[in-house]
């Protein structure tokens, strides 16, 4: 059984920082794709960051330059290192992985952890 479980959301002036992290377990095959994705209430969940087991990345505008991911395969965890937030980043967020391609959307991503609430004070 699938298992992502997201932590180290909080609550944080404008201009701080805070580091997420996923622990995920249970794919039966390496997954082709991780991603970071954020969504709040009455808007879609948005792709903020994906990265391929390549190495390749592809980040979302509202995040390039101060959100960071990165994906320690020895402890099975995702991690996404957020700088400089703004009130507009307050949302939940959410880690997911998916087969077949690594793009920069919500499509292809079918297994979804509880989430870690993100707040960003102005």
């Amino acid at each position: 059984q699938v298992r992502l479980a997201e932590s180290g959301g909080g609550s944080v002036a404008t201009g701080g920082s805070l580091r997420l992290s996923c622990a995920f377990s249970g794919f039966r095959y390496p997954a082709d794709c991780m991603g970071w994705f954020r969504q709040t209430p009455g808007k879609q969940r948005e792709a903020l960051a994906v990265i391929a087991p390549s190495g390749a990345i592809q980040y979302a505008d509202s995040v390039r330059g101060r959100f960071t991911i990165s994906q320690d395969n020895v402890e099975n965890a995702l991690n996404l290192t957020m700088n400089s937030l703004e009130p507009e980043d307050t949302a939940m967020y959410y880690c997911s992985a998916r087969y077949f391609g690594c793009v920069l959307s919500t499509q292809g991503f079918n297994h979804w952890g509880r989430g870690t609430q993100v707040t960003v004070s102005a």
